[in-house]
């Protein structure tokens, strides 16, 4: 597969897919999940996590020309807006929503904040609209105050799930703050970034496995003993993809340090593939290079193609990234599903899924975006070649 018939695939059968039988016309809210014939699954609560994901990833193909959905999803993120925030009289957003319209589950949570603010990037990059980009301002607002922590960082959720504090909601703030940097202009979502970037470069990323960690007490140590922690190297390839974009959109003072931890983030997660080429990332090792889950997501997949294309200029013509995606095409979105994907496969190659997860999309679109936007992959390839086992 090339990346010119990944985009193809994308806009002629993925995005009609979630526009048509994905959307539910009625509520004007995005389904979560269609079964392997491309039918509404019914399910308790609608989180909001997935409403902003879809909203991102509709107004970014309708910015490029991909989907003539982009006023679909602003009609979804006004009634996201009416349906979430505040929708119990508490500031924030409610984590998910009942069939019914009330929420279903109250928490607040950072994970979902963070794509609610990523939402407003892209919808403002659409629209132009002032006003989202003034309910973004509020909303950043509104998230500091309430995970606000003493030290760096910020809770999960509140209330609180446990004491653990996670890479993971962090990575993705730090996403929609240089989205919203992109998309505004306005200096506090670069420095905003930057904060998120000295946490990741000082507390998350293991100076001698050179993985980056998951978990972690309330201080930012490391949340079990040495050698025992849990990476996931899709996680790694995120990081690195997202340390090249503050590259990108900051020029940093320090962008020689930041651009080593990208690289070597890039290289560290290889190493931890399936040892097949082309390769294939697993789930999740520990510090010492056990394998913690061999089998397989299609969102790790999806960073690794984002990342063979960060910040790169050449074109995209390596043998590498086409049995990448022959393989991806193979294995996730076999031509049967129609547009669809199989999220996630066994160690064995069997499939524990009955359904298509709408969240997967956001990370597969990422991925056809950083194909065909001029970034080539000649560089990395060559890295790739010459570092897998």
């Amino acid at each position: 597969m090339t990346p010119a018939r990944f985009q193809s695939w994308a806009v002629r059968q993925a995005l009609p897919l979630w526009s048509e039988n994905g959307f539910d016309r009625q509520r004007a809210l995005f389904h979560e999940r269609l079964d392997f014939n491309g039918r509404p699954l019914p399910l308790p609560a609608l989180r909001l996590m997935v409403q902003a994901r879809q909203i991102a990833t509709y107004c970014r193909a309708a910015l490029r020309g991909d989907c003539g959905a982009g006023d679909m999803a602003l009609r979804c993120l006004a009634e996201v807006e009416r349906r979430y925030h505040r929708a119990d009289g508490a500031a924030g957003w409610v984590f998910s929503l009942a069939p019914a319209g009330r929420p279903a589950d109250r928490r607040r949570d950072l994970y979902a904040h963070a794509f609610i603010l990523f939402a407003y990037a892209w919808a403002y990059r659409l629209s132009g609209d002032p006003g989202l980009r003034r309910r973004a301002a509020e909303t950043a607002t509104e998230l500091e105050t309430i995970f606000h922590t003493p030290g760096p960082g910020f809770m999960d959720a509140v209330p609180p799930r446990d004491a653990t504090r996670r890479q993971n909601p962090h990575m993705h703030l730090l996403e929609a703050w240089l989205a919203l940097y992109d998309a505004t202009g306005e200096e506090i979502y670069h420095t905003r970034a930057a904060r998120l970037i000295t946490l990741a470069t000082t507390r998350f990323i293991d100076p001698d496995s050179g993985l980056l960690l998951e978990d972690f007490s309330a201080d930012w140590q490391p949340l079990y003993p040495a050698g025992q922690n849990r990476a996931e190297p899709g996680h790694l390839l995120e990081w690195s993809w997202l340390l090249h974009e503050y590259l990108r959109l900051c020029a940093p003072g320090d962008a020689a340090v930041i651009r080593q931890a990208a690289g070597r983030l890039h290289l560290t997660a290889l190493a931890h593939t399936t040892g097949t080429m082309p390769p294939v990332i697993r789930n999740a090792v520990t510090q010492d290079g056990r394998i913690v889950d061999g089998g397989t997501r299609i969102w790790p997949q999806t960073e690794l193609i984002r990342s063979l294309g960060a910040n790169r200029s050449a074109p995209v013509s390596s043998d590498i990234i086409t049995g990448i995606l022959a393989n991806f095409a193979t294995h996730y979105i076999p031509s049967h599903l129609n547009g669809g994907w199989i999220d996630r496969l066994n160690a064995d190659g069997t499939t524990p899924m009955d359904h298509m997860p709408a969240s997967s999309f956001y990370h597969i679109y990422g991925a056809v975006c950083a194909l065909t936007e001029g970034q080539g992959h000649r560089d990395a390839a060559e890295n790739l070649s010459h570092s897998t086992p």
